[in-house]
Order: structure tokens, then sequence, then C-alpha cells
């Protein structure tokens, strides 16, 4: 089985494409929406179109630091999982969900993720658009590293894709500010003002609210937080200028990464500068 085949049975890609239109659409209804009450950032979106054209561009190249290990992991899987009940299906779901915790946490904490990641909070605006502004160069980082356990236990790597996909996609509407909140769903799952908190560049805010579908695991793991009425949430990187042009915006923390990585004297100081937390 090659790494991206579905397995039988699984419409998941065709679904997903799918989807796809109505995601834009939704985009621009928003932004139309927005524009007339006279508070949409324009050039955020433009900005955002652009990472994504150039994302779409690195994926045309095949390249990918995690694919040789999902390759492996299935090579070497424990047993074969055919998701042909429920109880698998479960199973796959909750540990995904883990799996997004751990990648999503060091994607903030560890500098080799967040270079990327980063862009992903840089938008100054919390809108619709933002959720697709993902950075062109995330592939190359290997951050669905992550995931490969769950191939290893004897998911399909297309299966554990698919629900990851899923995953993002259930995001999307995450990024509507102008949701409110949602009572006792709140107690279980990610929702949009979970999702304000963890976008917000507040010191009070900042590195909260993890999880990609539920919300259990930031409240068993200590990083969860509530927003708070008295504390309006602001938006943006801390310490960095707006950056429009998508080009240097997925380059630029790279580059404060390469002249840290540059400064450091010995290998201990540039295996920290790689795996400690991001700088001012």
């Amino acid at each position: 089985m090659t790494l991206l085949a579905p397995p039988s049975g699984l419409p998941l890609p065709r679904v997903l494409g799918g989807l796809l239109g109505v995601v834009l659409a939704a985009v621009l209804v928003e932004a139309l929406v927005l524009s007339y009450r006279g508070r949409y950032d324009w050039r955020a979106l433009v900005t955002t179109l652009g990472d994504m054209a150039l994302r779409r561009a690195v994926g045309l190249t095949g390249l990918s630091l995690a694919g040789p290990l999902f390759s492996w992991a299935w090579a070497h899987r424990v047993h074969t999982l055919d998701l042909s009940t429920g109880g698998q299906w479960a199973g796959l779901f909750l540990l995904s969900e883990l799996a997004y915790y751990g990648f999503h946490r060091a994607a903030h904490r560890v500098r080799w993720f967040w270079a990327s990641h980063a862009v992903h909070h840089s938008s100054p605006q919390l809108t619709l658009a933002a959720a697709l502004r993902l950075g062109w160069l995330g592939k190359l980082t290997g951050s669905t590293v992550f995931f490969v356990p769950l191939v290893w236990l004897g998911f399909a790597p297309a299966a554990v894709l698919g629900v990851l996909s899923l995953n993002l996609l259930y995001q999307f509407w995450l990024h509507a500010e102008w949701l409110p909140r949602l009572g006792p769903l709140e107690w279980v799952l990610n929702t949009p003002s979970h999702h304000r908190v963890h976008h917000a560049c507040n010191p009070r805010y900042i590195d909260r609210n993890y999880g990609g579908v539920l919300i259990v695991f930031d409240r068993l793991l200590g990083t969860f937080q509530a927003e708070q009425a008295e504390e309006p949430v602001r938006y943006g990187l801390v310490g960095r200028p707006r950056i429009d042009n998508p080009i240097r915006l997925g380059l630029s923390e790279w580059q404060r990464l390469g002249r840290d990585l540059w400064a450091a004297t010995d290998w201990r100081q540039r295996l920290a500068v790689l795996v400690g937390p991001p700088g001012p």
C-alpha cells in the first residue's frame, strides 16, 4: 500500500476536496459582510491567499520530511486495524486528538516547528480566512511526525491523515470571531471562544488551548485558559512587525532561527536554539 492510497471504503479525499469550495465561499461571504460593516482587513486576506498558493506549489514537489517515517511505520506496524468497527474509529479519533495536542503544543514551544507555525498566528485579524494561513514551508518541518505512532500501531496512513484533515476542517469555523460562546459544549469541545484565546497575543492568553476538536486534553494537562470578558483578545505576533508579503512572511522566523544558529558557539547552544522555546 502506498503512503497516500485510501483504504477500502474511505472516500475522505473526495469529500474533503468537495468541501474546499464551501470553505472558500464562506471566506468570501464573511469578507463581504464584515467589509460592509467596515471592519475587514483585505490586505490580510491577500497575504493568506498568497500563502495558500505557495503552500500548494511546495506540495506539488512531493517533499515531506515525515513521509518516509510514515512508510517505515506502516511497514513495521504492530497490527493491521481495518477500521471495521466503531471502537476502532473512536480509538483513532481520540489518539489523533492526543497526537494533535502534542503537535500543536510543540509548534508553540519548539522553535523548529514554531518557525513555520508562526505564520498561522501572524494575521492581525481573526477571520475564517486566517484558518487557511498555515505557512508554506510547513511540510518541510516534519510536524506530522507526531502522528507516526498511530501508523505504527496499525492505522493506515491515509486514515490517519484523513482524520487529521477532518480535525483541521473542524477548526475552520473556530476562526469566526463573531461567533458567541456555546454554553455546556465549552467544557468538551474546542470552540470559537477557546480559539480566540489561542490566537491572542495577550500575555495572559499566550500558549493556551492547543486542542483540535476537543478541549479536554488542555483541561487535563494544564494548558486551558477561558476567555475573560474583562480582557479582550488582541491578535498578531508579539514583538514582530506586520508582514504582508507571503514569501517574506513564510521566511521571517526561519531567518531569525538561522541567525541565532550562526551566532551559537557550540553544538549544545545550537540544539537549544532548535528545540528550545521561541525567543523574543
